[in-house]
This record gives structure tokens, sequence and C-alpha cells, in this order.
């Protein structure tokens, strides 16, 4: 993969490198946003792609990261997450919009699966098991504490160049208002709960998520 890691709570540089996020329950959900920009037929697409990256990785071989469209080429900020069997099995992304989705998509799938330190690397065993899901996130903006909506907004948090972030999705299925939100961000970049209050810079974005579930 061309570009490295970055470790939760990193004070690296999260512009360059894809994030680790780690507040997703088991829960998942097919839609997560107020619009829907990618049809049914580019989710379903963009999910193959997410399979065909782990798989081809297992294989040995390489895919073609060339957008199939021009919408597709467009540059997203992205998360792609990994289930198996309901549980969380790796989620790695891209908090800005540095690459073309259809690439940010391959890139992120591959790197949950395999590059997720907090799991081992999933096997072939395991691979035609996995449901995938993913988050395309608008590009972060300024916002204040109290302009922060729960379930719509995912957030980026950072002070004293440690960064956390958030996707929308999180305080949802965990049940947090807004505060909790709040610190539970805080908490993700190493943090103290209260230092949204003493100056930390917030930003807040939206994600369309989108992806396969079932009932475990």
């Amino acid at each position: 993969m061309p570009m490295s890691l970055l470790q939760p709570n990193s004070q690296s540089s999260v512009e360059s490198s894809p994030a680790k996020d780690l507040g997703h329950s088991s829960a998942r959900a097919s839609s997560h946003c107020c619009t829907q920009e990618f049809s049914v037929e580019e989710r379903a697409l963009l999910l193959q792609l997410a399979h065909d990256s782990i798989i081809s990785t297992l294989e040995g071989r390489t895919i073609s990261l060339d957008p199939p469209s021009i919408h597709l080429a467009e540059p997203r900020g992205l998360f792609t997450s990994i289930y198996l069997c309901g549980e969380l099995r790796g989620c790695v992304g891209y908090v800005l919009a540095n690459y073309p989705v259809y690439r940010a998509v391959a890139e992120t799938a591959r790197a949950a699966a395999f590059e997720d330190d907090r799991f081992p690397p999933v096997t072939a065993e395991e691979a035609p098991q996995l449901e995938i899901q993913l988050s395309v996130l608008t590009p972060p903006r300024p916002i204040r504490a109290e302009e922060i909506e729960v379930g719509r907004h995912g957030l980026h948090i950072s002070w004293h160049g440690r960064r956390g972030l958030l996707l929308p999705q999180v305080p949802v299925e965990h049940g947090w208002d807004r505060q909790t939100f709040l610190e539970r961000t805080c908490r993700k970049a190493g943090l103290p709960p209260d230092a949204w209050q003493k100056g930390a810079s917030l930003e807040a974005f939206s994600a369309e998520v989108f992806g396969e579930k079932a009932a475990h």
C-alpha cells in the first residue's frame, strides 16, 4: 500500500494518511445522509470493489484502480468498515478528499482488512463472509459545539497536535447525546473529555453511508 496508516491518536497529519476509526459498534446503517449522491449501481460497484481489493490481496494479484466514470474519479474523504458475523473486523479511512473515491475505496478496504492492528489480518476463509460498509464524507468545516446535530454530523477534533474523528452514525448507534459525542471524540484524540470547552478546534462533516447488512 503506497500510504502509511495513521495510528489512533497519532500526532501525524491525518490529511495524508488513512485513519482508523475506533467508534463503531456492531450495528450498521444502510444510509445515514440527508441526500443520496451515489446511485444504486455506483454503490454496488464500490462495494464489490472493496471485496475485490481484499480478495485480490489474499491471492497476490493486482486490480485496476482506474475509475470507471468521471463521478467516481472525484476526490472524497472515505472510511471503509468491514464486519464479520455482525462484529467490527476493521475500519480505516481518509478524512480529507485527497484521492478519487474509487481508489479510496480500494485502498481503505485493503487497509481495513490487513493493516488495522487492532485485529489480526483477514484470512482467506473469512474473506467471503465479510460485510462492507462505506462512509463517503463531505469536506470538514469549522463548527460551534451548540450547532452539532447528532445523527447528521461527524466530528473531527484537534488540539496541541492531537486529532480524533468519529463518524456520524457512531453516536446514533450508542445512543449518545451531543455532549457525550463531544467528550468521546475528545477521548478518541487522546485529549481530556472537556477539551472541546477549552480551545480545541471542532470540525463537522456529514457522510453518505451504505453497505451490506444482514440479520445476526
